[in-house]
């Protein structure tokens, strides 16, 4: 495993980060959560991220057991803040200071620790002022409970406010995560160029595009049963705008690319992700330990420039580039 410095920071994460979003505490049961996260441990992996609305708070209790026992000192634990959780009452969802506050505290009783190293912002909440949400943010750095700050899926012009509120209050504003892959290339003519110039890197999540780019699916077939296409608990939404026979021929195409680089799809998929010098990790989620050993081996992996070009000619223009996809939700979701 290789690491490297988040944003303009001293903290060091691996560059693979363990995820834990649409399996553990709903899609499989704990104790193969559990073995998941052993494997990331026994792989090298430190860096393991969560939120609160995962399973509805379950995902991180699945978590927080699961790092039990390990020296805290030698991990990096992120969670996130902003989308419903509980009963979902009128001020459960947002980046208010009651519901940072109180989100907090319920996160990190959870995750069985005092503090966690990356708080982040899940959404941009447009019906909060940003000044209330980063003197939050700064109030609990100063109590020890959050040591970094960061955001999800926030746009260039967000970024540059939030990092400026940021410096004004003396905490670093230090990641992003969004949503980055061969296929959903959104972050880079706008969002990169920003965290660039203002030292925030990107910690990125679906490299391998929901499984699209491993090659299970293809075109005219019925999805692989137990897959995530086939999932009725959120997974088959989020993977269906994948799921059209040009797209799965295309990404057929990346299988002797892979091959030849002496990697799987999944592999070349979240090597291709960490070859962009913004990019700090990638993020894997896992329902069985073999596919977190597998998607390890794409630490440290170097693609050539023929690689990449190869890659994208396969992928051409189902790539998509539109910067005004990275948005949050126009009002707090409930």
């Amino acid at each position: 495993m290789e690491f490297r410095y988040l944003g303009n920071s001293g903290l060091k994460i691996s560059e693979i980060t363990y995820g834990n979003w649409l399996t553990h505490g709903s899609q499989v049961e704990n104790d193969a959560a559990i073995a998941c996260v052993r494997a990331a441990l026994d792989a090298g992996i430190t860096t393991f991220d969560t939120a609160d609305v995962y399973a509805n708070t379950a995902a991180e209790t699945v978590l927080g057991e699961a790092l039990q026992g390990q020296r805290r000192e030698s991990l990096e634990i992120f969670t996130k803040v902003y989308f419903p959780t509980g009963p979902g009452g009128h001020n459960d969802t947002g980046l208010s200071r009651k519901h940072i506050h109180e989100s907090i505290n319920g996160s990190l009783r959870r995750l069985g620790t005092d503090y966690v190293d990356l708080y982040q912002a899940h959404r941009y909440d447009y019906e909060t002022p940003l000044e209330e949400t980063m003197q939050a943010f700064a109030d609990l750095v100063r109590q020890g409970k959050v040591l970094y700050v960061g955001v999800s899926e926030w746009t260039a012009e967000q970024l540059r406010a939030g990092h400026a509120l940021a410096k004004e209050l003396g905490v670093q504003l230090i990641s992003n995560q969004p949503q980055y892959s061969m296929l959903w290339r959104v972050i880079e003519s706008e969002v990169v160029p920003a965290s660039e110039e203002l030292g925030i890197s990107q910690i990125v999540w679906s490299p391998v595009a929901q499984g699209i780019l491993t090659g299970k699916y293809r075109p005219g077939e019925q999805p692989p049963a137990g897959s995530r296409a086939t999932d009725d608990k959120g997974g088959a939404n989020m993977i269906a705008h994948f799921l059209n026979d040009e797209t799965l021929t295309a990404v057929q195409q990346l299988a002797p690319i892979a091959a030849d680089a002496g990697l799987t799809m999944a592999q070349l998929a979240v090597a291709w992700v960490l070859q962009n010098d913004n990019v700090a990790s990638a993020l894997i989620g896992a329902s069985r330990p073999e596919q977190v050993t597998e998607n390890v081996a794409a630490s440290g992996v170097h693609l050539d420039a023929d690689v990449l070009t190869r890659i994208d000619e396969a992928i051409g223009a189902l790539a998509q580039r539109d910067p005004s996809l990275t948005k949050s939700p126009p009002h707090r979701v409930a």
